[in-house]
């Protein structure tokens, strides 16, 4: 038996030695970008009392891992710098290299800051390819909540440089800004991106933050309980996996024989239809289309581009399979490979996949197929039927990631203590409908994370809600126009800025690609705010009061920059109510740094709105900087109740 224990010996003493050696979070790591003249944390962890030492930019100091296992090492401010190497050594030794001492920006919020640079490479192709820069580098998070406790480190991530192939994998509104700051400053940039699609701003709040908010508290506490999650979980999955199944299995496309994309089957007696456009069905509705393709198209790798399609698609070509996405927001754009396409008759089969309401193509998108430098328009006539008509998916399971508090363990913990330059933050579609609940939830979470980090009032620059959905052709309230004005409530707050982008967004997207122009204006809200450029202008006019003169109210405003111009045309976007609380659209005139405005049949006004709709296209004022003035109200009517507050 002594041999067998002589192995077990040996294996328990090689268990507790890697116990023992030095780890590190993932964040101190290769290729990192530390924050440059603040304080630099190094922290990890070892075994009790082991003695750790640090040796970085000609420092070095130590500290001993307390009985937790945790150690953590603070050097002192230093300038912009590098590349360098880290030494770390106690029972193992670690060395990090290509280091860079610059500003680190997080970059949170929802989709549209989760946006990668491959979802606007069609627009930014040429800024793509000009990308290498190991000056600008992104350490990107990985969705994940925790309810019971916040984290302490990532299960994965790394520091990686911006280059063509990297930036890909990018935020494009933190990769657009970083790019500005580095050409204007040359100061290396890192960007944290630590941002969920669909996530309200309730889930980025700490534990203690929510206590604030009992009906949210409620649920984090509930969520401790990782047996009842788990449990929530696989019933919400069998719910939906059943709707699938029966789709799959009921589908007449797929079980008729030959399948309704196969090259033998024969489309008699399909409808015609306008693609894009929409069948009000739930269920599944087969599309097709038969396109003569040139000779010289084919024998090359070709593009498939399909607008944006409601909710989900799979698509064939010639009775092969193409590409599919599950969900309805990205763009469809399949690569087709070399000898797919034929000359003459090629036969394109969409499989949709309606979840309620409606299902098929978004409206001015682009649908063509491209090869050689050649396009073949696809809108226009399709042929279509249906392959199964069914109830709609069943909603209302619990998506985790966007419970309350459960981001900020996640995500956000991990991060506390690396020294930052400020944030980033593009957030609010999903709060919209609980207007008057976010100019609370808001502002809390500019002043949890500030506190949570210990560094002060950083700077937080933040996105305004861009322009969406179809235009209205009358003033009418506006739930997105209620955020906005929320989400401007947060500028009481110092070291705030904001980029409004009511002018960059598309009416059919809530994922709009101009991520360039929002990148450009928060730096520029940086170049004021964090780097103290008083020269920068870096806001649009906002609206500062207003005064009666007759029957014309007199509106002044703040950052005018240069002066208030009117883009493309006479001044427009401007309403005007009086007594009966009826808005109506208004005349309006630039005098100065003032507005004027009126219309003839309001002889006493009341009120005057600027911009208030979901999708304020037409409102024209600006500075002469070219930044676009905030919506704004003067009237204090309840949108819920359309009555004085």
């Amino acid at each position: 038996m002594r041999p067998f224990f002589l192995i077990i010996s040996f294996f328990l003493f090689a268990f507790n030695s890697l116990l023992a050696e030095v780890r590190l979070p993932r964040l101190i790591s290769n290729n990192m970008i530390l924050q440059r003249d603040q304080i630099i944390n190094i922290w990890g962890w070892a075994k009790t009392g082991e003695k750790v030492t640090v040796r970085f930019n000609n420092k070095s100091l130590s500290a001993k891992a307390g009985s937790n296992g945790k150690w953590q090492i603070a050097f002192p401010a230093m300038k912009a710098g590098g590349p360098y190497i880290m030494q770390i050594d106690a029972d193992n030794h670690i060395t990090l290299s290509n280091i860079l001492l610059g500003d680190v920006w997080v970059c949170s919020g929802q989709s549209n800051m989760e946006l990668p640079m491959s979802r606007v490479k069609p627009k930014f192709g040429q800024v793509v390819s000009a990308s290498a820069n190991p000056n600008i580098r992104q350490f990107d998070v990985a969705m994940r909540y925790s309810f019971r406790a916040p984290k302490e480190d990532f299960d994965s991530g790394s520091w990686v440089e911006a280059n063509p192939e990297s930036v890909l994998n990018f935020t494009a509104v933190g990769y657009f800004f970083a790019k500005e700051l580095y050409e204007k400053y040359k100061v290396p940039i890192g960007l944290i991106k630590s941002a969920v699609g669909g996530s309200p701003a309730e889930a980025w709040l700490s534990e203690k933050a929510l206590l604030r908010y009992p009906h949210f508290l409620e649920l984090t506490r509930r969520y401790k309980d990782s047996t009842l999650v788990d449990s929530i979980k696989k019933a919400d999955a069998q719910i939906v996996n059943s709707w699938n199944a029966r789709l799959d299995k009921e589908d007449k496309g797929l079980r008729e024989s030959p399948v309704w994309y196969s090259l033998d089957y024969k489309a008699n007696d399909w409808e015609l239809t306008q693609i894009p456009g929409y069948k009000n069905t739930n269920g599944v509705v087969w599309f097709r289309k038969e396109i003569d393709v040139p000779v010289s198209m084919t024998g090359k790798p070709a593009l498939l581009i399909l607008g944006a399609i409601v909710d989900r698609d799979v698509v064939y070509v010639n009775g092969k399979f193409a590409g599919s996405t599950g969900y309805q927001y990205p763009p469809r754009r399949y690569k087709l490979p070399a000898g797919l396409l034929k000359p003459g008759k090629n036969e394109i089969v969409i499989r949709v996949i309606s979840y309620s309401g409606r299902g098929g193509f978004v409206k001015d998108k682009e649908y063509a197929l491209q090869a050689e430098g050649q396009s073949i328009n696809l809108q226009g006539d399709w042929q279509y039927k249906l392959g199964y008509a069914s109830e709609p998916m069943p909603g209302g399971g619990t998506t985790f990631q966007y419970q309350p508090g459960g981001l900020f363990n996640g995500m956000i913990a991990p991060l506390l203590k690396y020294s930052i330059k400020g944030v980033i933050w593009y957030q609010g579609e999903s709060n919209t409908g609980r207007e008057k609940e976010y100019q609370q939830l808001f502002p809390d979470v500019i002043r949890n994370w500030r506190s949570s980090w210990k560094q002060g009032e950083f700077p937080f620059l933040f996105v305004q809600l861009a322009n969406f959905m179809e235009v209205k052709a009358q003033p009418s309230e506006s739930e997105w126009a209620e955020l906005r004005e929320a989400q401007s409530m947060a500028l009481s707050l110092p070291n705030t800025a904001m980029a409004v982008t009511i002018d960059v967004g598309e009416w059919n997207d809530i994922h709009p690609l101009d991520k360039q122009t929002v990148g450009r204006r928060l730096s520029l809200a940086a170049q004021k705010i964090a780097y103290g450029d008083n020269g920068v202008v870096y806001s649009g006019p906002t609206y500062q009061s207003d005064t009666l003169e007759g029957n014309k109210v007199v509106i002044i405003f703040d950052n005018i920059g240069s002066g208030l111009v009117a883009k493309n045309g006479g001044l427009k976007g401007f309403a005007i109510a009086g007594a009966d609380k009826r808005f109506v659209w208004a005349q309006a005139r630039i005098e100065g740094n003032r507005v004027i405005v009126w219309n003839d049949e309001i002889r006493h006004p009341v009120a005057v709105r600027y911009a208030w709709a979901d999708n304020p296209e037409g409102a024209n004022l600006y500075n002469k900087e070219g930044l676009p003035a905030s919506p704004f109200r003067t009237d204090a009517y309840s949108f819920n109740t359309h009555t004085l507050r």
